[in-house]
């Protein structure tokens, strides 16, 4: 027995390990899918999802009236004429904005990186005084007065002169198909060459770029990129925004971060790093724009805090702004972006918020969340939470699954998945970015992993177990087995137990009486309650015989209290076959009574059988023993009959009344036997007379003082309380009277039947 717990501790250990080492597999997928070592789109593109997820479900959806946006609409493309546009318009444009609306900063989601002398006519005129008008007097003259007024490039220029503007520009890649130039000029750097040197930060390097025309540059306050290729995620939708990049040594702010910058004074930019110290850093953490800290990742990323769908600004028409008709209330004082919404102009962008989302408007939401404080941060030990959290899942559910039904696991990892769900969403509002995609998707793929190996594999042993025992023992004992399998094995096992023994007393007769049908009727009425009984005293049905059953206890599970169980379901057997008397009467069946034998003592437990059929039961001397005493309760009148070695293991504070020391057929030595008769203290005060005056008699007859135990035993059987057994010994008194034993008789009675 010690061996088959050991065993099965084992194999509950090697189950444990086996969860363990799927969950560490997952987990090494995982966190190589986080070091990028194993990249796997699935786990991106749900991570992606869930932060498109708390974008849409945590976005405001106002309008934040502090940035505005003046639109190239439709609207102005119809009034203004076709795009592009002359410069002079915007030379208006800008006039009014801060002249008449007094904007506080005005940046440009476009760029003008060439002339347009021919809306102007210039180009018309001077070939004219090249050509036909050459040889006209004062015409050269005429041209050189009013150039400056057809000079619409100067007139721009003059715009912007002295005013808060922030030109926009294109990063190229002149190593791509096709290569580039950079073509006109671009403003000055946030940081020049030697000073990017200090830092340990892994800027988006471009070497060429696509600027503005040096009058325009030369006047404008500064500049700023409005390119976001580098920040585009994989699916194509803008989610982050490079505020710096590389070019040539020196770093450039975005239009968002610079035109921030001038709307606040144009304090300069720094790096904000953990540790402080920049030259030893390996974090870094925000840039600071004067009392303004924007969180940024690893590249120097900010993370775009959308307020809603399209609008989430108000839009001003651009030709309402230059013929002057615009709204004041709207522009006065405000961070004003120049840029289209028109679906011809193309600059419409794909983000989690809208599939056709105008791109000026995702500088106006970096603007917006930067002055407001918006920016989500990912800090540089994201991918160690990432870690750390899928370790505790990993542990949790693998531990859990080893020790708890599916549907607690299941409930384990649903409460796991709520929350990382709240967490992420608790850290979000407090502007910080977690996982939440990758340990959600985890938790669900190991917990059917586990899941899976359980029911393929595990429940394999559960319907082996049901199979081989589910007609023998109660749906709890399989699945006690079922946890622990070793004590199912089906290999022949020694063991201690007891075997119960019932028969009908004169059945053949009685089967005689009925037809087969309403004998099989009476069968199955007669055994279902009584198999119900050995069921409900952790018995195993052995097998039924005709009208015989054959049970036992302390197998397939071990039981240390085989013979008290056996015992309490053999009282209960004799009880439930007076309760079938009134059932039966009215069916005009008639009244059965059992005999039922007790005994214990090691057993051969197994399968057993043959290649063409196996049984799961008992074999032994103790099981021959447990037969021949139900044999005898015929012969002593009683309806249960227990050996010595079932007393001494039963219950001690029971009753019984000791029968007879006896031989059975088929053994040598001789076993005392008894009639239980339940617990002491239930037992009529004169029954217990009884049963001493009766031990009395017994020794008086094993020392053949006949005389006296016969005298005893003639007494009992007149007391008003008979018994058969006291009829026994007085016949076997005059026997061994008339036929001495001798002096080495052991009181043993030699059974002749079986």
């Amino acid at each position: 027995m010690a061996c088959k717990s050991l065993k099965g501790a084992l194999m509950g250990a090697q189950r444990t390990l086996v969860r363990l080492g799927i969950a560490a597999a997952m987990f090494l997928v995982f966190v190589l899918q986080i070091g990028r070592v194993l990249p796997l789109s699935l786990v991106d593109n749900i991570e992606r999802a869930t932060y498109d997820a708390r974008i849409l479900l945590t976005m405001s959806n106002t309008v934040d009236p502090q940035v505005v946006i003046i639109d190239l609409d439709e609207k102005s493309i119809i009034a203004e004429g076709h795009w592009p546009w002359p410069r002079d318009k915007f030379a208006a444009l800008v006039t009014n904005a801060f002249d008449k609306y007094k904007v506080r900063t005005l940046g440009f989601d476009i760029n003008f990186p060439e002339a347009d002398t021919r809306a102007s006519g210039l180009d018309a005129l001077d070939a004219l005084g090249k050509s036909a008008f050459a040889d006209l007097p004062g015409y050269a003259e005429r041209l050189q007065a009013i150039r400056p007024q057809l000079d619409y490039e100067a007139q721009f220029g003059a715009s912007l002169k002295g005013r808060s503007t922030v030109l926009g520009y294109v990063f190229k890649d002149s190593t791509a198909p096709g290569g580039a130039e950079s073509i006109a000029a671009i403003g000055p750097p946030a940081l020049d060459a030697k000073a990017t040197q200090l830092y340990n930060v892994d800027f988006y390097q471009n070497n060429a770029f696509t600027g503005n025309l040096p009058v325009l540059q030369s006047n404008a306050a500064s500049a700023g990129y409005f390119d976001n290729s580098h920040g585009l995620d994989v699916d194509g939708v803008f989610r982050r925004v490079p505020l710096v990049q590389s070019y040539q040594g020196a770093l450039y702010p975005s239009l968002a971060l610079e035109t921030t910058r001038l709307a606040l004074g144009a304090p300069p930019v720094q790096f904000e790093f953990d540790p402080p110290d920049q030259r030893a850093s390996v974090n870094l953490e925000a840039l600071v724009i004067g009392a303004l800290r924007i969180p940024v990742d690893e590249h120097v990323q900010a993370f775009v805090p959308y307020r809603g769908r399209w609008p989430s600004f108000n839009y001003i028409s651009a030709t309402d702004v230059i013929r002057g008709t615009a709204d004041a209330s709207k522009l006065d004082g405000k961070v004003v972006l120049v840029g289209t919404s028109a679906p011809g102009l193309l600059d419409l962008r794909v983000t989690p918020v809208g599939q056709a989302y105008p791109g000026v408007e995702v500088h106006a939401s970096l603007i917006s969340g930067m002055l407001d404080g918006r920016i989500k941060h990912k800090a540089p030990y994201y991918d160690g939470i990432h870690v750390v959290m899928l370790l505790v899942i990993a542990a949790a559910l693998a531990f859990a699954a080893a020790r708890l039904a599916p549907l607690a696991s299941g409930a384990l990892a649903l409460g796991l998945i709520a929350a990382v769900i709240a967490l992420a969403f608790g850290l979000w509002a407090a502007n910080f970015i977690m996982p939440l995609g990758t340990p959600v998707l985890f938790t669900v793929t190991l917990f059917l992993l586990l899941t899976f190996y359980g029911y393929f594999i595990e429940s394999r042993n559960v319907r082996q177990v049901s199979k081989q025992f589910g007609e023998y023992i109660p749906p709890e004992m399989v699945e006690m087995l079922a946890s622990n399998p070793a004590l199912a094995s089906e290999e022949g096992d020694k063991r201690n137990m007891t075997v119960l023994f019932s028969d009908v007393r004169g059945f053949t007769t009685i089967s005689e009486k009925l037809d087969s049908k309403e004998l099989t009727k009476l069968m199955n009425q007669f055994l279902t309650p009584l198999t119900r009984v050995i069921r409900e005293h952790r018995g195993t049905v052995d097998k039924y015989m005709g009208d015989a059953i054959m049970a036992f206890w302390g197998a397939p599970l071990p039981d240390e209290n085989h013979a008290t169980n056996a015992l309490l379901a053999g009282m209960a057997m004799t009880k439930v076959v007076r309760e079938l008397d009134a059932d039966f009467e009215a069916k005009g069946w008639p009244k059965l009574y059992i005999g039922v034998g007790l005994n214990s003592g090691d057993m051969t437990v197994g399968n057993m059988g043959s290649e063409y059929r196996r049984a799961y039961t008992v074999l032994g001397d103790a099981v021959n023993l447990g037969s021949r005493l139900e044999s005898l309760t015929k012969e002593y009148g009683v309806y249960f009959i227990v050996s010595e070695a079932t007393r001494n293991a039963g219950p001690k504070d029971w009753a019984y009344r000791e029968l007879d020391f006896v031989k059975v057929k088929g053994k040598n030595e001789p076993v005392a036997i008894y009639e239980p008769l339940g617990p002491k203290d239930a037992i009529d005060p004169n029954l217990r007379n009884d049963l001493a005056r009766h031990r009395g008699a017994m020794k008086l007859y094993r020392t053949q003082l006949w005389d006296q135990a016969e005298a005893e035993l003639f007494n009992l059987s007149r007391s008003g309380r008979p018994h058969k057994i006291y009829e026994i010994f007085l016949e076997r008194i005059q026997y061994l009277r008339a036929n001495p034993p001798g002096a080495k008789w052991d009181g043993a009675f030699t059974a002749t039947h079986k």
